[in-house]
C-alpha cells in the first residue's frame, strides 16, 4: 500500500485559516439571526470556527496542544469572520445565498484540512476520511447544540455530511492511491464538496428518513 504520509506532505495553514474564517462567519450569522449580543456572537463564531479543529486535534490526533491554542492566527481568523458577518449583517440578512456559499466553502475546506492532517500524522486512509468529515461538520454540530436546535446533519435535508464525505473520499483516494500532488488533490476535494453541497441545495437533492411510522 502506498505511504500516505510522505515527508513533503504538510497541510497548508492557509486552508485551515480560511476554513476557520468562513465557519466563524456562519456561526456569527446564526447568532445575529437569533439577535444575540456581542458575547453570544463571539461564542458562536468561535465554536463554529474552530470547534471541528478542536475535536480533530483533541480527540483524534492528540499530538499535543491543539493548533488553535498554539497559533494566534486561528483566533484572528475567527474574529475576522465574525467581524465580516457583523459588518455585512444587514445585507446578509436579506440574502440567503452568501450564507449558503460561505457554509459550503467552509465545509469543503475543513473536510480536506482534516483529512490532510490525519494523513500527515501517519494514520490510515479510512481514519483520514472519518476525521475529515468530523472536522467539517463538528463546529456546526456544536453551534446547533448551543442554540438548542437539532443538528443539521441528523435531519433529512440537503446533502451536508455526505458532501464532506464525497470530498474526503476523493481527496484521500487521489493522494494515497493515485499519488496526485497534494495541492491538486486538495483543490479537487474542496471543489467537489462545494459543488455537491450547492447542487444539492439548488436541485433539491435530499436525504430521507430510513423509517417512518406510516410505512408497513
Amino acid at each position: 500500500m502506498p505511504d500516505p504520509s510522505p515527508a513533503f506532505f504538510q497541510p497548508p495553514i492557509a486552508l485551515d485559516l480560511a476554513a476557520s474564517f468562513f465557519c466563524a462567519a456562519t456561526g456569527a450569522l446564526a447568532a445575529l439571526q437569533k439577535r444575540y449580543d456581542l458575547v453570544g456572537i463571539l461564542v458562536l463564531a468561535t465554536v463554529t470556527g474552530v470547534g471541528g479543529a478542536l475535536l480533530r486535534d483533541g480527540i483524534f490526533l492528540q499530538a499535543g496542544p491543539p493548533a488553535v491554542v498554539q497559533d494566534g492566527r486561528y483566533l484572528l481568523a475567527v474574529l475576522a469572520g465574525a467581524g465580516a458577518a457583523a459588518f455585512f449583517a444587514r445585507q446578509l440578512h436579506r440574502l440567503r445565498a452568501p450564507f449558503i456559499i460561505a457554509d459550503a466553502i467552509a465545509l469543503g475546506l475543513y473536510a480536506v484540512v482534516g483529512a490532510q492532517k490525519t494523513l500527515a500524522a501517519g494514520l490510515p486512509p479510512l481514519a483520514a476520511t472519518l476525521v475529515g468529515v468530523v472536522n467539517a461538520v463538528g463546529g456546526g454540530i456544536l453551534r446547533d447544540v448551543l442554540v438548542r436546535e437539532e443538528p443539521l446533519i441528523f435531519r433529512p435535508s440537503e446533502l451536508y455530511a455526505l458532501a464532506a464525505l464525497a470530498g474526503c473520499v476523493l481527496f484521500v483516494s487521489l493522494t494515497v492511491w493515485l499519488q496526485a500532488p497534494a495541492p491538486v488533490a486538495a483543490s479537487i476535494g474542496i471543489g467537489v464538496t462545494i459543488a455537491v453541497r450547492l447542487l444539492a441545495i439548488r436541485l433539491g437533492w435530499r436525504t430521507g428518513a430510513l423509517w417512518r411510522e406510516d410505512r408497513p
